[in-house]
């Protein structure tokens, strides 16, 4: 099963990074929240004929768990989501993706912070290794480049997404006790309806916008691969392997996103790269199969009530 999980796992991971590739080509033919917006929209259109009588049958359980199901709809769809696009107006897609791969050591410290997680020391030096990578390639090969660090604008908005999603990642165990279709359409719905208010901001904009081939591509997209499809394997295998495990995976959007923004935007691949990749890889490897969920993460009552909605997925 666990080998079952890491492969969604990288599956997931692909399509997450096709979603900065994609956010970043049409930055300039529609508005981050209104991409938002029309993403979780066509995600819930298409996932309505399948999941409207769960949920009017789960009705009640949904109800009782509002606040968990708002807090995690808000962190992992709303705000990650309205963060990253509006960050890639303003950065590369390879310097998103890049800080994304920062992902794990927040997950770390936000389970440890509010569970008391403790990683394996395996896990530990493994996310280690990811994220020297990761700071060698944003740093072009010369650590030294730390000393004059400068983030702007677009790198700040992307580093809140990545703080979203770790503490998504971390809370997943309080997921209640409702079917996962249930559980990836409330939550859709939640991103939707906080993406449509911020899209009213944009109004402007968007009287400015050409409907396209491009745009119209890219929305499908977006709701399909990176929504519906990635979600809901990343949710199911967060179920099987623990929130650090599933975590650190997202060290690889930097190698999917590189190859990506190089074949599709042109953006260079230098030597620093490759070696960055390398030790982002390395430090995967060398985390993947440590422990199980049970050994790293210390589940609180919620998170035990939800158990078997949790095994179903």
């Amino acid at each position: 099963m666990q080998v079952r999980a890491y492969a969604m796992l990288g599956m997931t991971m692909a399509f997450w990074a096709g979603n900065a590739i994609v956010g970043r080509a049409v930055r300039g033919e529609i508005p981050p929240l209104t991409l938002a917006f029309g993403r979780w929209m066509l995600a819930l259109l298409i996932l309505a004929p399948f999941a409207w009588r769960p949920v009017m049958a789960q009705r009640a359980l949904i109800r009782r768990h509002w606040r968990t199901i708002l807090f995690l709809g808000l962190a992992g769809v709303a705000a990650f989501n309205g963060f990253l696009y509006s960050g890639l107006r303003h950065t590369t897609a390879a310097n998103s993706l890049l800080l994304q791969g920062l992902i794990p050591t927040f997950v770390v410290i936000v389970s440890r912070i509010a569970f008391g997680d403790r990683a394996p020391l395996r896990r530990v030096a493994g996310i280690a290794l990811s994220t020297l990578g990761v700071t060698f390639i944003v740093f072009r090969g010369d650590l030294s480049e730390i000393l004059r660090l400068r983030l702007g604008i677009g790198d700040l908005l992307v580093l809140c997404g990545c703080g979203a999603w770790a503490v998504y990642t971390a809370c997943l165990r309080l997921r209640p006790p409702i079917a996962p279709l249930v559980f990836l359409f409330v939550t859709f719905a939640i991103g939707a309806l906080a993406m449509g208010m911020g899209a009213l901001s944009e109004t402007q904009a968007i009287a400015r916008m050409h409907w396209n081939g491009s745009v119209m591509a890219a929305i499908a997209y977006v709701a399909i691969f990176p929504s519906i499809i990635a979600y809901m394997s990343f949710n199911a295998a967060v179920s099987h392997v623990g929130a650090s495990a599933a975590g650190q995976t997202i060290s690889l959007l930097p190698l999917f996103g590189a190859v990506l923004a190089a074949l599709i935007l042109g953006e260079p691949l230098f030597g620093y790269h490759l070696a960055g990749m390398a030790m982002i890889l390395g430090g995967v490897l060398l985390s993947w199969g440590v422990g199980s969920p049970e050994q790293d993460q210390r589940p609180s009552a919620s998170a035990t009530a939800s158990a078997p909605a949790g095994k179903r997925s």
